[in-house]
């Protein structure tokens, strides 16, 4: 097992995901300090206890999320939840980093273009710009596009056989889809302007049944966890292939 320094890998994922590009709505990069070294890493989507149990399990010396622990607007007095997540990490000696909207819009490992891939898509375009960059996309099918109930189908498998919430509002056939994964329910106004026939996000919103009935746009809330285990599990298994560490992806069941 080959123990790497941490700054390396936290400098080659600021770097790949070009995190001080976006105005996000939290510190990306290394947000707890631990080991000054790296063997194991433990990816998930989201920093609270029983990720950090499952990770100190698995000896990890690095946690990575897509949700980390500090968000714009919070507190600056730690309350019992966030002492309680931190005295997890110190106590079993674990680093924590997160990347938020840069692992969102990344072209390759992106949460956004991996699920355009798993749907199968015959092109992706990068689109929904927050924070600075696009971190969403337009994923279109050839042909005459699919039926709604294969795309539905379709949907359900890439998020791990879940099926989606879906509000009607589109045509009866689906040829361009706007992704937005996590809790992105009001861009379904930016997908009809792209001429979308259909809006995938994670989490939905009350507003949304009536929003995808008067722009004529199907949408579809895959779940905001389900939507976003893509980005952080592949940098994951990109830092075991660059650097040799382990990597142990730990999937903490959440329905919303």
């Amino acid at each position: 097992m080959t123990a790497v320094p941490i700054q390396d890998l936290v400098a080659f994922c600021d770097r790949l995901l070009d995190a001080d590009a976006f105005n996000d709505y939290g510190p990306n990069g290394l947000q707890v300090p631990g080991p000054a070294t790296v063997a194991t890493v433990v990816t998930g989507v989201s920093a609270h206890q029983a990720l950090f149990r499952a990770a100190a399990a698995h000896e990890a010396d690095l946690v990575l999320v897509h949700h980390g622990l500090f968000w714009r607007g919070d507190d600056l007095a730690l309350g019992p939840v966030a002492a309680g997540r931190l005295k997890l990490l110190f106590a079993h000696d674990m680093a924590l980093a997160a990347y938020h909207l840069p692992l969102d819009g990344h072209a390759d490992i992106g949460n956004n273009a991996l699920l355009a891939s798993a749907l199968d898509a015959d092109a992706v375009t990068p689109a929904f710009p927050h924070g600075g960059r696009p971190i969403g996309a337009v994923a279109s099918f050839g042909g005459d596009g699919l039926a709604v109930g294969d795309f539905t189908a379709r949907l359900a498998t890439a998020v791990g056989d879940r099926p989606p919430l879906h509000l009607p509002g589109g045509p009866a056939r689906i040829c361009r889809v706007g992704i937005v994964t996590g809790s992105a329910a009001d861009d379904v106004v930016t997908a009809a302007a792209l001429g979308c026939d259909a809006f995938v996000t994670g989490e939905p919103a009350e507003r949304a049944t009536a929003l995808a009935q008067e722009l004529g746009v199907h949408v579809f809330a895959a779940g905001h966890h389900a939507t976003e285990t893509f980005g952080v599990r592949a940098l994951g298994d990109l830092l075991a292939e660059r650097f040799g560490v382990a990597h142990v992806w730990v999937d903490v069941p959440n329905p919303v």
